[in-house]
């Protein structure tokens, strides 16, 4: 049993034409999270009474013949490592609670609240964004909404699970090896990784400077282009950030696949996959006629290094809590931040050598097609606190490999989303949609077409 919720572009069109008011769509949204948050462990803060004055400001503007913005009215939330003013930034740990409020909200935030967007609240994460599970020994674990004995994965989980059960239509968060994908595959919604340097990382808590994407999820493609779209653009406060100017690409949703020479990830991209995952797969090659098969090549060391750099980079930001108190951090964070710590020099450098060479073959085979298509994860949602998974017949650490498909893809910073497959009575499964660096429009028109033809979709579980 699925329920319908309108989506954003939706809820600002009727906002904007004034049917409803900006504060009873975010006062609606605040009473479904007050009912839900408790099951569903999604938000750490809920900004209520900043919400509804945001609202009323909307409203005034709107009576006042004032553009109020292509989101009006629209609730949103973002992962708990984005600065909100007035609210300290915990990126998921005990350690920064200690720390002063944030006195500028994130880049992002300000740039949605232009728009119209009203934020009710910051969501629960892995601790310092490290890890798929959103298990969090602080804050306690995220549940998945087809089924809250499961993880909604991470570590984005708690944006996730808010967008997937519908407490808000739109969430953002960030993606250094999957943490977009992963949780948007396990709970059945769209989750955008832009291209690496794509939407600006200014006032968000850093975890591997050199991976680290920030991106949307929904429930419609639309309501992702929009957002992707109202994201985008320079800014001087991210150093990484491009200085390319804004490609919007909703205006680009309605041309279909005609002319997009689509492929199939094989070989390292399907390894170890459950069967309802390469149905999933299947069943969108089938869709977009896609019968060319390509092999991403050393994908396997592209994960490797991937891990080396994320370890020591990320460790690299907390050696001195590490020293002091150690005992603060999320025990699972903690073992492989110091591990992270040890990790020699030569051996990061030559991780950040071969990614170079890697990004040039992963270039390369883009000459030859412009969309690959790979599962998001090897299989369905596992229960929360399952330690290990079946790959093939192999039984394996489930933390560091539910990640296995997205990690070598981020690691040289491509476009992807990764759309959901529902499957009846079961556990919804995700597809990625890669491309080319900046070509976001092209994976959200695929994204598109699959859901204009009922292939992909992101009900609200009931």
């Amino acid at each position: 049993m699925t329920h319908s919720y309108p989506d954003a572009t939706s809820i600002a069109a009727s906002v904007r034409g004034r049917e409803v008011t900006a504060k009873a769509v975010v006062a609606a949204a605040l009473a479904r999270i007050a009912d839900q948050n408790e099951t569903f462990n999604c938000f750490t803060t809920v900004i209520a009474e900043k919400a509804l004055e945001d609202a009323e400001a909307i409203d005034g503007a709107i009576a006042t013949g004032k553009d109020p913005g292509p989101l009006a009215g629209v609730p949103f939330g973002v992962k708990d490592l984005f600065d909100i003013a007035g609210i300290t930034t915990l990126a998921g740990s005990k350690i920064n609670a200690e720390n002063p409020p944030a006195t500028r909200d994130a880049t992002l935030i300000t740039r949605l609240k232009q728009a119209g967007a009203v934020l009710v609240g910051a969501q629960n994460m892995d601790e310092y964004a490290y890890g798929f599970v959103t298990e969090n020994s602080h804050y306690g674990p995220s549940r998945n909404p087809h089924d809250p004995d499961r993880i909604t994965g991470g570590s984005s989980g708690g944006s996730v699970a808010a967008v997937a059960s519908g407490m808000v239509p739109f969430s953002l968060g960030s993606d250094t090896n999957g943490s977009i994908r992963v949780p948007s595959a396990l709970c059945g919604i769209f989750g955008l990784k832009p291209t690496y340097g794509r939407l600006s990382r200014a006032r968000t808590y850093p975890f591997v400077h050199s991976l680290d994407h920030l991106g949307p999820f929904a429930r419609s493609v639309r309501d992702v282009a929009l957002v992707f779209d109202i994201l985008q653009g320079p800014d001087p406060d991210d150093p990484a950030c491009t200085k390319r100017p804004p490609e919007p690409s909703l205006p680009e949703l309605s041309e279909g696949i005609e002319g997009l020479r689509i492929a199939v990830a094989d070989d390292y991209f399907i390894q170890g996959a459950e069967s309802a995952v390469v149905e999933g797969l299947e069943t969108v090659a089938a869709a977009l006629g896609a019968t060319q098969r390509v092999v991403i090549p050393e994908s396997h060391r592209a994960r490797a290094a991937a891990f080396l750099i994320t370890a020591s980079e990320g460790s690299n930001l907390h050696l001195e809590n590490l020293r002091k108190r150690p005992q603060d951090f999320d025990p699972a964070t903690r073992d492989r931040f110091l591990a992270g710590a040890l990790i020699p020099a030569t051996w990061y450098i030559q991780a950040q050598r071969f990614r170079r060479w890697y990004r040039d073959r992963v270039r390369e085979l883009f000459q030859q097609v412009d969309i690959i298509l790979a599962p998001t994860t090897p299989c369905p949602a596992p229960l929360i606190g399952q330690k290990t998974m079946k790959l093939g017949d192999e039984e394996v650490l489930l933390r560091p490999n539910i990640g296995m498909y997205t990690q070598p893809l981020s690691f040289v910073g491509l476009p992807i989303i990764s759309v959901p497959v529902q499957r009846a009575g079961q556990l919804p499964v995700g597809v990625q949609i890669i491309a080319a660096p900046y070509n976001e429009a092209k994976v959200l028109r695929v994204a598109a077409y699959l859901e204009m033809k009922g292939i992909v979709s992101a009900p609200v579980p009931q």
